[in-house]
């Protein structure tokens, strides 16, 4: 939800009570109202008092910082044509942790550390390594000496020579911590803008779009000069569905045409055309039963079983003209007396039967090749899967359509043409006339 305005404490406010009223709605998840604000950033303030108690200069620290976090190259890698930079950085979980940031050791050059620092190195009885302290002012510090470092006292009994390299924690020397960025100022068509996101679960997008419509409209007032739009992905499914709503009837035009050009009959193409509807009934069903809204991707599976309902309507007209048209050619020869309804209902029967196993083969064939993505699982079965339901209940349906109810209206026309005298051989027949 995109909420247009010249104030941005205004459209803070607008976008959070808009959140607060969507809330409401059954499907609503995951909302978010967008705040005019930035996002948190690792702000290190190196302290200026402390580095210079230390001896250690602002650069070092920088680099320190530069290195560990940023990363610094080393070199560059190289392979055949190709060049990769070799970087050195500390790991992601070290500089995703701010006390380990804090922790990054800092060198420090024991001899030019001044203010009358003392720094006492100790072995520790294990002999594994050993720690220095180094006093700044009363202060005790955990430093790390380098390997072989000297042991040295406050007194001056200096037992071995003083080391001259420590390691101060990058705590010590700079202030650490997350703070909120700058202000975000989001504009668009010249004007300030804030959003509400939010997903939609187990339902419609369409229809929950037009409920929090009427709901915004009804307890959201909007200031003179401002207004509210909806984008993301419902603006484009109004999109597609502006483009379905000219290629659906388009299609079923080209279905008709396609059909008309075969049977060069309009009165058989609409009895094909049947077809379609039982087809969609069964696709609603399947959608209803596995619980799919409607979608783009629900379209185009409607108009791919569509297409696959005529298709088979289309050959089973063509096996039921074929055994009408061999017993009326049989009359034209005089091999056959006039024909009468009973020719015509067993012309229907032997139609359908010859019909019978071919359509349950490709019913069954398409079904088989179908239902698998209906337990398939990974990228694109979100997509395929409302594709593939409607395909799967509209077959079943315009299977029984075609092998039930399109004899019946084939042979309830071709009786009506036999009482008007108007029965004779079909156009698709003239491959038989040659025989």
């Amino acid at each position: 939800v995109k909420i247009f305005g010249s104030n941005l404490d205004t459209l803070e406010q607008l976008a959070i009570r808009a959140e607060q009223l969507l809330r409401d709605i059954p499907g609503a998840a995951d909302l978010y109202a967008e705040r005019t604000k930035g996002g948190l950033f690792l702000d290190i303030t190196i302290d200026r008092n402390a580095v210079a108690r230390y001896g250690v200069s602002v650069a070092d620290v920088q680099d320190v910082i530069e290195t560990a976090i940023g990363g610094e190259n080393l070199g560059t890698v190289i392979d055949g044509r190709q060049r990769f930079p070799l970087r050195v950085r500390v790991d992601r979980e070290r500089r995703d942790d701010i006390d380990r940031i804090r922790q990054l050791p800092v060198p420090v050059n024991v001899a030019s550390v001044g203010g009358g620092a003392v720094l006492a190195v100790t072995s520790p009885p294990s002999g594994r390594g050993m720690e220095s302290m180094a006093g700044m002012g009363g202060r005790a510090v955990p430093t790390r000496p380098r390997q072989g470092a000297s042991v040295a006292t406050a007194s001056g009994d200096t037992r071995k020579t003083l080391s001259t390299r420590a390691y101060v924690p990058l705590g010590e020397l700079a202030r650490i911590a997350m703070v909120p960025g700058p202000p975000m100022i989001a504009s668009e068509d010249a004007q300030l803008r804030s959003i509400v996101f939010l997903n939609v679960r187990g339902r419609d997008m369409g229809g929950f779009v037009d409920e929090a419509k009427r709901l915004l409209q009804e307890e959201l007032t909007l200031p003179q000069g401002y207004s509210l739009a909806w984008s993301g992905q419902y603006e484009n499914q109004i999109r597609a569905r502006e483009r379905l709503q000219i290629l659906l009837p388009i299609v079923l035009l080209i279905i008709f045409v396609m059909l008309f050009l075969a049977t060069k009959d309009a009165q058989e193409s609409l009895v094909v055309m049947l077809s379609v509807p039982f087809a969609l009934i069964g696709g609603v069903y399947a959608m209803y039963f596995l619980g799919y809204n409607f979608s783009v991707a629900v379209w185009v599976g409607f108009i791919a079983l569509f297409g696959l309902a005529v298709e088979t309507g289309v050959v089973m007209v063509v096996y039921l003209h074929e055994a009408l048209d061999r017993r009326l050619l049989a009359v034209q020869r005089g091999e056959h007396g006039p024909l009468t309804a009973q020719d015509i209902r067993d012309a229907a029967f032997e139609g359908s039967v010859l019909r019978l196993r071919p359509k349950v083969m490709t019913v069954g064939t398409t079904l088989i090749a179908l239902l698998p993505i209906m337990w398939s699982s990974g990228v694109g079965t979100d997509v395929m899967r409302p594709l593939a339901a409607p395909m799967i209940g509209g077959l079943i349906t315009s299977a029984i359509h075609v092998l039930v109810i399109t004899p019946v209206l084939f042979t309830w026309m071709k009786e009506r043409a036999l009482r008007k005298g108007r029965l004779e051989v079909s156009r698709m027949a003239g491959w038989m006339k040659e025989q």
